[in-house]
C-alpha cells in the first residue's frame, strides 16, 4: 500500500480501529483544537475537598444583633455591693498598753480608677493578710472619711477585738504589721452603744463603671466585565450558598459574599482599638479577645496533666465574679481533647455511672455494646454546668488553625443575659453578654448592605461595561460583664 499523507490533522491509517500513540491527541498539550476525535472523561463538578469553608456562626450561637443610631455605644456595669479594699497598709504607734493601730487605704485617682474611703466610725471590719492567712476582726474607732463627702483621707484608726493592736505584743497575738504586707479589709457590719446617734455615719452613694465601643465600617467588592458574564465554562459551579450552573462568576460572587460574612464575625472577635503608640489612621474596635484580655480572665497553657487543678482555679475565680451557673466552652481541637482527657482521668479515680473506668460507653444508656465514646460534650463541676464544642474558627488552617502555638486556644462564654443601664432608654435592660450593634435608621440599614453598580447583571447605574457587587456593614461588638469570661491561651 502506498504511503498516504496524514489528513484531518494527524491520522495514520492502521489495520485495526484502535487508539494508538500516533493518532491520539492530547487535550491539554496546547497544540490541538476541538476537531479531535477523542475527548477526556471530564468531571464537571468541583471536588469539595475542604467541606463547608465558612467560619461564621459563633456570634449567632451566643449573642444577638441590635440596631443603633450613634457613632458610639456606651454601657455601664454595676460595681460590687459590699465595701472592701486591697493593698491596705497596717501600722502601730505607742508603747504597750497605749498602742494606736491604723490602717491606711490607698485613696485617690480619677474617673473609673477613683478609690474612696467610705468606712464609717463604728463599722466592724475583717483585716486579712493574704501572705500568711492571718486575720483580725477590728472595730473602727475613727475614719479619715468626712460625713457627706467620701473624699477624705484613707486612714482608719482601729482596735482589734481579740488583742491590743495589729502587731504581735504577746506570743499568741496575730501580727499584721511586720513585713509591711498589703492587707485586704472588708466591712461586715457595725456596732454602736446605747443611746448613740449616727452623725458620723458615711452615706455611700453607688457608682458604676462605664465602657464604650465604636463601630467600624467593613467593605468588600467583586467585579467582572460584561464579556465574561456571558462566557460558559465547563466546570459546574456549586457553592455553600446554593448557587449552581456553568457561569464561573456566580461562584466568584458567591465566595466573595461568604468571605465577607465571615469577615463580619472575625472583625468582632479579633478587633483591636488603636493605642497611643500606634501610627495607624484607623481607629479600630474592641473585639472579644481584646475585651477579655483587658477586663476578663486569662488561663495560660491548659493541659490534661494538670487540667483538673487548673480548671478548679477557674471555678474559684468564677465564684468571686458573677457565679453564672451555665457556661459554654468554644475550644480548638487540642484543648478540646485535653478536656476529654481530663474528664476521663476523673472517671479513672473510682467514679461510677458514665465515668466508670475512665470511659463513657455510647450515649444509649452507656451500653458497652455501643460504640466507645471518648468525647464529652457537657459536664458539671461544683455548682457549674459546662457545654463544650469545637470552634471551627480556631481549627481552620486559613485562620488560627494549623499553628503549633496559635495564641488563642478557646474561650469560656457565660450563657444567658445580663442587666445593664441603657443610656438612651434611661432604664435597666437585659442583653446577652455578647451582642453586636449595627448602624441603622429609617433612612439606611447598615447591618449588611449589598448593591450592584455598572451596566451588566441588571444594573444600569453607569456606562461601565462591568458588574460590580458591593458589600458593606458598620458594626461593633459589646462584651458585657467580661469578668465572667475566660480566655484560654498557650
Amino acid at each position: 500500500m502506498a504511503n498516504v499523507s496524514p489528513v484531518f490533522g494527524g491520522l495514520i491509517p492502521t489495520q485495526k480501529k484502535q487508539a494508538l500513540e500516533g493518532n491520539y491527541l492530547n487535550f491539554t498539550d496546547g497544540t490541538n483544537d476541538f476537531a479531535q476525535q477523542y475527548l477526556p472523561e471530564i468531571y464537571e463538578a468541583e471536588v469539595e475537598r475542604y467541606g463547608n469553608r465558612t467560619l461564621s456562626g459563633f456570634l449567632r450561637m451566643v449573642g444577638a444583633e441590635m440596631p443603633m443610631t450613634s457613632d458610639q455605644v456606651v454601657w455601664s456595669e454595676q460595681n460590687r455591693l459590699h465595701i472592701s479594699y486591697e493593698n491596705v497598709v497596717a501600722t502601730v504607734a505607742g508603747a504597750a498598753g497605749a498602742k494606736v493601730s491604723t490602717l491606711t487605704i490607698p485613696v485617690g485617682g480619677a474617673g473609673a480608677t477613683l478609690i474612696q474611703n467610705v468606712v464609717s466610725p463604728g463599722s466592724t471590719i475583717v483585716a486579712m493578710n493574704p501572705a500568711n492567712g492571718a486575720e483580725l476582726n477590728c472595730y473602727v474607732v475613727a475614719s479619715g472619711a468626712t460625713p457627706g463627702s467620701a473624699l477624705g483621707a484613707g486612714v482608719l484608726t482601729v482596735a482589734p477585738y481579740t488583742q491590743e493592736g495589729l502587731d504581735q505584743n504577746a506570743g499568741t497575738d496575730v501580727d499584721l504589721v511586720t513585713g509591711g504586707p498589703a492587707l485586704k479589709i472588708f466591712v461586715y457590719g457595725s456596732e454602736y452603744g446605747k443611746g448613740t446617734g449616727d452623725a458620723n455615719r458615711i452615706s455611700v452613694t453607688p457608682s458604676f463603671t462605664q465602657y464604650s465601643n465604636s463601630p467600624i465600617i467593613i467593605k468588600d467588592k467583586y467585579a467582572i466585565n460584561g464579556s465574561d458574564t456571558a462566557q460558559i465554562g465547563w466546570v459546574e459551579v456549586a457553592t455553600e450558598s446554593g448557587q449552581g450552573g456553568f457561569l464561573w462568576y456566580l461562584k466568584a460572587e458567591s465566595e466573595t459574599r461568604l468571605r465577607f460574612e465571615d469577615y463580619l464575625e472575625m472583625s468582632m472577635v479579633e478587633g483591636e482599638l488603636k493605642s497611643g503608640s500606634s501610627t495607624t489612621t484607623a481607629k479600630g474596635t474592641e473585639g472579644l479577645f481584646a475585651a477579655v484580655k483587658s477586663r476578663g480572665n486569662v488561663l495560660v497553657d491548659f493541659t490534661a496533666a494538670t487540667g483538673l487543678a487548673q480548671f478548679d482555679s477557674i471555678l474559684k475565680n468564677l465564684d468571686t465574679q458573677g457565679a453564672i451557673e451555665e457556661n459554654m466552652l468554644f475550644l480548638n481541637r487540642e484543648t478540646s481533647l485535653d478536656f476529654d482527657d481530663m474528664l476521663a482521668t476523673v472517671g479513672q479515680q473510682g467514679g461510677t455511672g458514665i465515668y466508670q473506668g475512665g470511659s463513657s460507653y455510647g450515649v444509649f444508656e452507656n451500653s458497652e455494646e455501643m460504640a466507645l465514646n471518648l468525647g464529652f460534650s457537657g459536664f458539671r463541676r461544683g455548682s457549674y454546668d459546662f457545654y463544650k464544642t469545637d470552634w471551627k474558627y480556631l481549627n481552620d488552617a486559613s485562620t488560627r488553625g494549623g499553628v503549633a502555638d496559635a495564641g488563642i486556644e478557646g474561650v469560656l462564654v457565660p450563657a444567658g443575659t445580663s442587666t445593664v443601664y441603657d443610656q438612651i432608654l434611661g432604664t435597666n435592660i437585659r442583653r446577652p453578654f455578647l451582642h453586636v450593634r449595627y448602624r441603622a435608621s429609617q433612612a439606611d440599614d447598615r447591618r449588611m448592605k449589598n448593591w450592584i453598580t455598572g451596566s451588566v447583571g441588571g444594573a444600569a447605574t453607569s456606562d461601565l461595561d462591568a458588574m460590580e457587587v458591593h458589600f458593606l456593614s458598620e458594626r461593633c461588638l459589646v462584651t458585657q460583664a467580661a469578668n465572667n469570661f475566660v480566655l484560654f491561651t498557650d
